[in-house]
């Protein structure tokens, strides 16, 4: 089956039981100072998981386009991806835990005819001290549903310890199967809802043949549906937010939501019965590409595959980012951008690859996603363009790391002493001028003083813990920078969230109407706003932009928010993003006669409680693209 085949089906299948198909959100989520990239399909969601009424009604489906930051250094194995599709479904206070099992199991065994042999499925084992009980409701209808195509269910329980015990339904901890913001129960604030959830997993060795966990850095555990062989890999989580946290403890909500995510490609390995997701479709033609470009065979030499993978892997991530506008910096989504392609440079050089190849690879995935997100089309150009200059550029940032590490190695040479010290720096090469460690020992092997005293186990050794350090440190940034989950929506967020459609319509009005946005990011403190425009500023057009918005300020417009189908909204001339990313239904705010805007984000009542607009700082964001950073004082 192909991903386009399982996405149609999906949607489909959840379409005729009255959910509302709504698009993919951005990567770059739109009015979430909280985080920097989409990495869930809930994550766009968390306003309606919290209460606030969706335009589209209680139940909902879509295939949410995804990144993970965390997942980079990952890539390399058979399943993990940093972007990818996650198909999900939602009930907003509407159906709940029964109705959404019966479903998903209807849809993965009869629609897609996975076998349900191979099948099987976690869920909570509860906490008693807190009140909460294990999820008996759950386990009880999988196992009704594995009763009607006649596979027995035994439902089990410490498998970390015992194994698999001849389950198929198995109880673990919250840390395996309990959903909040917060993660487990002890870190959710008073407030916050959460709940239980049942986790699917596929079998990729039923009959142990291809020895996945002996294989494995598991092998002397017990093999379970939650371990990390991959033998078992999860397709799906469904959420069952059911609770809600009090300074006494829990009590159950009193409107029930479901959110379900699965990851397409995931789905579509199981369905395939092959563990390598990179033989799924949506690789298929950029890996051809690569091996006609490096003249080697994917799957040929071991030591290669890797290499394949994360090119495959991060040259999609980055065709995707760059669409959405995280174009290659130093900064914010655009360092990891920078970092996803340059890595991917690195890793081409092992396959023999020393010509410039991103752009090659992007003009696949540009026409597999064309007919879904349409806007690739249009943005082909920029794409192709910012991935020609990020080879150029790290081109020399090569040369320049090769320099920096040959300037240090006549003084290692005189005094070879502190092996630590050399990995240290061999990572420091690889962080800075994403110079491979293994071309940094190459290059350290070159000269005689310093090979005769070089450790190499030691060297790998020291280099893995500086890595494992970086990445945990990684990890935790990334979940504490998701951990607010819902958009900032404070009063002073509010206002200069309304100042940036007075901030738009003002550059139009000054600049011109070629002023299209391009990103914004609001915090409680400041706006930052990136616009279409091909020259700097001057002073007076600043003032000029300044004096216009402090204008409609003084005049204390009201701010109107009308809910529309979107096909009216266009009738009216209202700015919006992307053309593509909005749903039927549509929310539209009005500043006076000034602004008309397409947004989802908090805004103030009237411009008057805005207060003084200040420019704070004009400057180039990327090519024909300005940024501006403002306040309200």
């Amino acid at each position: 089956m192909k991903t386009s085949e399982l996405r149609q089906l999906y949607l489909d299948f959840f379409k005729e039981k009255q959910h509302a198909i709504i698009p993919s959100a951005s990567l770059i989520p739109e009015n979430d100072p909280t985080t920097l990239f989409t990495s869930a399909g809930m994550q766009p969601m968390i306003p309606y998981l919290m209460g606030e009424k969706h335009p589209a009604g209680t139940r909902l489906v879509d295939s949410q386009k995804c990144f993970r930051t965390q997942d980079i250094d990952s890539v390399g194995d058979n399943r993990h991806t940093t972007c990818f599709e996650m198909l999900g479904n939602w009930s907003l206070g509407d159906y709940f835990k029964v109705e959404q099992i019966d479903w998903m199991f209807d849809f993965l065994i009869n629609k897609t005819k996975l076998d349900p042999n191979r099948f099987y499925v976690t869920c909570f084992r509860g906490m008693e001290e807190i009140g909460i009980p294990r999820d008996t409701e759950a386990a009880e209808k999988w196992q009704a549903k594995f009763k009607e195509v006649n596979v027995e269910a035994k439902i089990v329980d410490n498998a970390e310890v015992d194994g698999m015990q001849g389950g198929r339904i198995f109880y673990y901890n919250e840390k395996e199967n309990w959903w909040s913001r917060a993660g487990v129960t002890a870190n959710m604030p008073v407030g916050e809802p959460g709940g239980p959830d049942s986790e699917m997993f596929w079998d990729f060795d039923p009959k142990g043949e291809l020895q996945i966990h002996e294989n494995s850095d598991c092998k002397d555990l017990p093999c379970h549906p939650a371990c990390n062989c991959g033998r078992f890999v999860e397709i799906g989580n469904n959420v069952f937010m059911q609770y809600v946290k009090t300074e006494k403890g829990f009590e159950l909500l009193k409107n029930k939501n479901i959110d379900f995510g699965g990851g397409l490609e995931r789905m579509v390995s199981a369905i395939n019965d092959d563990s390598d997701i990179f033989n799924t479709d949506a690789f298929a033609k950029a890996k051809a590409k690569l091996e006609e470009l490096s003249g080697k065979k994917y799957g040929e030499n071991k030591d290669e595959v890797q290499a394949f993978r994360v090119i495959l892997d991060h040259l999609r991530a980055a065709t995707f980012l760059i669409a959405d506008g995280a174009l290659p910096s130093n900064k914010d989504q655009g360092y990891f951008t920078r970092r996803l392609i340059r890595r991917s440079i690195r890793y081409a050089n092992k396959l023999g690859i020393n010509t410039k190849f991103c752009a090659d690879l992007a003009d696949m995935y540009i026409e597999l996603y064309k007919d879904v997100y349409t806007y690739f089309v249009s943005s082909r150009n920029k794409i192709i363009e910012e991935l020609n200059a990020e080879e150029d550029k790290f081109s020399a940032t090569l040369e320049n790391g090769l320099k920096f590490l040959k300037a240090n190695v006549a003084s290692w040479e005189k005094n070879f002493q502190n092996i630590k010290f050399n990995a240290g720096f061999s990572f420091l090469l690889y962080e800075s001028y994403g110079f491979p460690p293994e071309m940094t020992l190459e290059e350290l092997l070159k000269y005689p003083e310093v090979s005769k005293q070089l450790d190499v186990e030691e060297y790998w050794k020291e280099f893995r813990n500086n890595l494992k350090k970086h990445q945990d440190l990684s990890r935790a940034g990334a979940e504490q920078k998701f951990k607010g989950g819902l958009a900032d929506t404070s009063v002073q967020t509010a206002r200069l969230h309304t100042a940036t459609h007075l901030l738009q319509a003002a550059l139009r009005k000054v600049l011109g109407i070629h002023v299209e946005q391009r990103g914004s990011n609001i915090t409680a403190e400041r706006l930052r706003f990136d616009f279409t425009h091909g020259e700097k500023m001057t002073d007076e057009q600043k003032s000029q932009v300044e004096a216009l918005v402090n204008e409609w300020i003084q005049k204390d417009f009201e701010v109107k928010c009308e809910e529309l189908p979107y096909a009216e909204a266009k009738t009216r001339n209202v700015m919006g993003l992307f053309e593509n990313k909005y749903g039927d239904l549509v929310k539209v705010f009005t500043i006076g006669d000034v602004s008309g805007e397409i947004c989802g984000g908090p805004h103030a009542s009237r411009t008057g409680e805005l207060g003084k607009f200040k420019i704070a700082k004009e400057e180039a964001s990327s090519s024909g693209v300005r940024r501006i950073k403002a306040v309200l004082e």
